[in-house]
């Protein structure tokens, strides 16, 4: 590893491995050594970080801005002056923006140079291999200041949200804040193309790795110093999928991800490969599911470090998690019922009552088993999936015995319509489905008592 203008200059970073560099270069120091030589912080990892504001005063700026560019020698020079002048009219704190050309042919860096040389607190950083991601992951590391930014040399983002973005980071309330053109109160300018590739993104994101931010791909972000040396050491991608990756990490890992509406207009000369990059962001997608899944990251770990407690403890004699886990246990409750009555009444007129009884109810306790591991349990990897599911048939066994004695005990007493039939399903369900609740919680997912995390804020 070569350094230039003070900077690390970082190879391909590896795939997600058990045990990730963990261990980054911050100016020769780890990020566990720099705590330890500061008073301040010393103590803080790896135990959870209380984050209040961030330390304004001292020779190390508060925010770092930094603009990761590829040949953009025609951008470069107005973009880094209009974002200098801007923070010195409205930033009150002292700043750094730092150039990082990663692996430009034209005269991109030559620019970069005259810049560091004329403008007070500009720096340059090159790096010898392409980037956004591999870019952004060195100089961030790299950077002395408390508060980390990144902006697009396009200067897309109106700089009038850099302040709103910045300043809950600086007061504590954040860890992580990422500029949206989705969020209520955006105004965005753009082609439909690119409107409905960027929402498909976003909604893909959704519904493969349950994110809850609204936009992951806007070049306007930043994060707390202390925040991302924890993360940055397990983002893998050193591309267009970094800003994902990074954002996935931290909600996993239980941080606070502050969203601004920008004003965005797209910029026409834009040389993203759309094909090319949805195709990388597709293999980030599975490759950070299959981390999650696995185990493989450590977001235990992560989480016990930058997870912001409980504000308050559970209500007096309640359980710890009950009431949050009897919400999302009644959510999926619902589904599973609606899914068995129909297919109770699908498979009724074809094998009777008592066989459609038998089989709704199989189809419908393996996808609950599994609904509820996940969403009411927390419980995620394949480790004792098999035993979880084994544990749920053996609580099937009891509301089919529940449903089919209450079947069974209606049709010795009378003939019944179709109605009266349904009807005492779902009580005889209900019943069912408070006892397997309650066995789920007791006995199939039941967990070591835990310590509660004392409050963050």
């Amino acid at each position: 590893m070569t350094t230039t203008s003070g900077f690390p200059t970082a190879g391909a970073q590896p795939p997600h491995t058990d045990h990730p560099a963990r261990r980054p270069i911050v100016y020769g120091m780890t990020p566990t050594e720099t705590a330890a030589a500061d008073p301040e912080v010393s103590g803080a990892l790896p135990q959870q970080v209380a984050r209040g504001p961030v330390r304004t005063s001292g020779p190390a700026p508060v925010l770092d801005v930094v603009v990761p560019v590829h040949n953009e020698e025609r951008d470069l020079e107005p973009c880094v002056r209009r974002l200098h002048a801007h923070l010195l009219a409205h930033f009150p704190y002292r700043f750094r923006i730092t150039v990082a050309d990663n692996a430009s042919t034209d005269r991109t860096w030559a620019v970069a140079e005259s810049l560091a040389a004329s403008l007070p607190g500009v720096r340059a950083a090159r790096l010898a291999e392409k980037g956004r991601g591999r870019a952004l992951h060195t100089t961030w590391l790299g950077s002395d200041a408390e508060v980390l930014a990144y902006m697009d040399v396009d200067l897309s983002t109106d700089l009038n949200a850099l302040s709103p973005l910045v300043a809950p980071l600086i007061s504590g309330h954040s860890d992580v804040a990422i500029g949206s053109r989705l969020a209520r109160g955006a105004r965005v300018v753009r082609g439909p193309k690119r409107e409905l590739i960027s929402r498909a993104y976003n909604l893909l994101l959704r519904g493969t790795l349950a994110v809850r931010f609204s936009d992951a791909q806007c070049g306007f972000k930043a994060i707390r110093a202390d925040v991302a040396r924890a993360l940055l050491p397990h983002v893998a991608d050193t591309g267009w999928f970094f800003d994902t990756e990074l954002l996935v990490l931290a909600q996993r890992a239980g941080s606070r991800i502050h969203e601004v509406p920008v004003d965005w207009v797209d910029d026409p000369d834009s040389r993203v490969d759309i094909v090319r990059t949805a195709v990388a962001d597709l293999r980030g997608i599975a490759r950070l599911g299959r981390g999650l899944a696995t185990g493989r990251l450590p977001i235990a770990d992560l989480r016990a470090q930058l997870g912001r407690g409980a504000i308050t403890p559970d209500p007096p004699g309640v359980p710890r998690g009950l009431l949050r886990q009897l919400v999302r246990f009644a959510a999926v409750g619902v589904v599973s019922t609606l899914a068995y009555l129909v297919l109770y009444v699908l498979l009724r007129g074809q094998v009777g009552p008592q066989a459609a009884n038998l089989v709704a109810l199989l189809v419908t306790a393996v996808g609950n088993t599994a609904a509820n591991r996940r969403l009411t349990f927390g419980v995620r990897g394949s480790g004792d999936a098999v035993r979880h599911q084994f544990q749920g048939l053996l609580v099937f066994v009891l509301g089919l015995g529940l449903t089919s004695g209450a079947l069974a005990l209606l049709h010795g007493l009378t003939a019944p319509s179709g109605r009266t039939e349904v009807a005492v399903l779902v009580a005889a369900n209900l019943l069912a489905t408070v006892l397997r609740f309650l066995l789920l919680r007791s006995w199939v997912f039941r967990r070591p008592a835990e310590p509660v995390l004392e409050s963050a804020l």
